[in-house]
């Protein structure tokens, strides 16, 4: 099973930026697609950018134009870039992995394996 460990996470002022890591342990990592999402306690988990093994990428509404995916296939590893931070977008921060979109988009409606998560916090 791929274990997926979530690191970067902190407090930043409104228009700061964070660059959010996610190490991913197994060989499938470089075929499958890669997504970051982010949980507000008492909210549901919304899934906020996605990558795929060729380097599409997606957006959510919320995020487009200020976050940035990105993957190192090389060093197993997925990237979020996170600027012009607001503070609604304080949350909990998790990656997953899936065959492909659908299998992301499945992910919030399936329990299942998560990683521990790492808390951005935007405030003054």
């Amino acid at each position: 099973q791929v274990q997926l460990v979530e690191s970067g996470g902190g407090l930043v002022q409104p228009g700061g930026s964070l660059r959010l890591s996610c190490a991913a342990s197994g060989s499938i990592f470089r075929t499958n697609a890669m997504g970051w999402y982010r949980q507000v306690p008492g909210k549901q988990r919304e899934l906020v950018a996605t990558i795929t093994s060729s380097g599409s990428t997606n957006y959510a509404d919320s995020v487009k134009g200020r976050f940035t995916i990105s993957r190192d296939n090389a060093k197993n590893t997925v990237y979020l870039q996170m600027s012009s931070l607001k503070p609604e977008d304080t949350a909990v921060y998790y990656c997953n992995t899936g065959a492909g979109l659908d299998a992301l988009y499945r992910k919030l409606r399936e329990s299942g394996y998560w990683g521990q998560g790492t808390l951005v916090t935007v405030s003054s």
